[in-house]
């Protein structure tokens, strides 16, 4: 023991626990990385990023020269420590040297530089990479002998795949979205949540209800008719005998100009101008319907339910507006959907839908069943009530202003405050 220089050793065991730092540091820092960040570093031909990236597709032979590194240069250093302290204090310097180094690689190799890794991933992990991946073809042979004892215990476990699920579903790609901060715009990110959540909503929430529909019909007289095609403000229209239930087709404003500039202005010449009417199932969600309007080159579908009855007509416009927000307010529209009160109650139009009722109020009026205001009161009441009345639906007063032709038209809202939660708040 007095043969063996005491420099010599502490400087060698200054060495390991810098080593020791490297591989711990190096070990957080890998397995930190933004993985879509770096294959976004990967296609824009950053070497770090396509070395880390390689490295990481087998992660335990990754993690196998991490830990043989890092584990060989801890028990070397506590060897040597043990000879140094031996030589200085004595049979007591075991204890001695084992408390100070556990000590010293607990915050110096360990603890220190995990931190800082984690917290500088990409600027440890890519030049780190180039080191890794020559102390791996160094190492093969004994990483890959102690790499088939561990996948061997590993499939003990069931656990098969040694490489990264990199797979989002649409849920978790949600919450990256909500969680992007600055890095995404707020209506980017609302925009491409939409986007996802098409499949959640069907085209029967979203349509222009039946009663809502205007239309031509051919029993009534050619001059009004004309008229009605003069003074239309709709990019199309449906055209029917009697009822919607007996469609004839659809004419759109090309159809419509070709029709008005014709000499011959009969009803079969209108019946000539028509679009074979589109039809789609009422439950259709709203991805798919988007995905058939574009295979099928159409901008507007008639709704039909089980039985073959028409329900209502949704347009592209419509699947598009759930994505973007509201296009643009239709030149025909009667009356403000909905009106703030003084006293914080809403005058609204009843044949809005409720999904956009509570998108705008930020409501929780329920929409398992009615889609709109007016079918979630009927639904309540179960009958078309003759005069006005007032109910009360989760924690929401309703009270109906206006009643015409069997339906609810106009309805006033106030959104109930617990009591419960006015004492919290206090």
């Amino acid at each position: 023991m007095a043969d063996v220089n005491p420099w010599m050793l502490f400087s060698s065991i200054v060495f390991l626990l810098f080593l020791s730092a490297f591989f711990s540091g190096v070990e957080t820092a890998m397995m930190s990385l933004n993985r879509y960040r770096l294959k976004h570093l990967v296609k824009e031909n950053n070497k770090g990023a396509i070395r880390a990236d390689k490295l990481l597709k087998r992660p335990d032979r990754l993690l196998g020269v991490i830990l043989i590194g890092n584990n060989f240069v801890n028990i070397l250093a506590a060897s040597l420590t043990t000879v140094l302290c031996l030589n200085l204090f004595g049979d007591s310097g075991v204890v001695i040297g084992s408390i100070v180094l556990t000590l010293i690689i607990l915050v110096f190799a360990e603890i220190t530089p995990k931190t800082f890794a984690a917290l500088n991933s990409e600027k440890v992990a890519l030049p780190a990479s180039l080191i890794l991946k020559y102390l791996q073809k160094i190492l093969r042979p004994l990483v890959l002998f102690v790499n088939f004892f561990s996948n061997f215990f590993m499939r003990l476990l069931g656990t098969k795949e040694t490489s990264f699920n990199e797979d989002l579903s649409p849920e978790e790609l949600k919450s990256v979205l909500e969680n992007s901060g600055d890095l995404i715009p707020k209506k980017y990110q609302d925009m491409l949540i939409s986007v996802l959540e098409l499949d959640k909503v069907s085209v029967d929430e979203v349509m222009t209800q039946r009663s809502e529909v205007i239309g031509i019909d051919i029993n009534q007289p050619i001059e009004n008719i004309l008229s009605n095609l003069q003074n239309n403000q709709k990019d199309f229209l449906p055209v029917y005998n009697e009822s919607l239930d007996d469609l004839r087709g659809v004419i759109d404003l090309y159809g419509i100009t070709s029709f008005l500039s014709n000499k011959d202005k009969s009803i079969e010449s209108l019946i000539e101008s028509l679009d074979e009417a589109y039809f789609i199932p009422e439950n259709t969600p709203l991805s798919t319907q988007l995905f058939n309007f574009q295979k099928n080159k159409k901008t507007v579908a008639v709704i039909i339910d089980e039985y073959g009855s028409v329900k209502g007509l949704v347009t592209i416009k419509d699947v598009l507006e759930e994505i973007v927000g509201e296009l643009a307010t239709d030149i025909d529209r009667e009356t403000v959907e909905i009106m703030e009160q003084k006293d914080g109650s809403y005058l609204i139009d009843a044949s809005i839908p409720l999904r956009e009722l509570n998108k705008k109020l930020n409501w929780q009026l329920p929409i398992n069943g009615a889609k709109t205001l007016n079918g979630l009161i009927i639904d309540q009441v179960e009958t078309i009530p003759e005069n006005n009345i007032k109910i009360e639906i989760d924690n929401y007063s309703i009270e109906t202003v206006l009643i015409r032709n069997n339906m609810i038209k106009i309805a006033r809202v106030l959104q109930i405050v617990q009591e419960d939660e006015e004492l919290g708040d206090e």
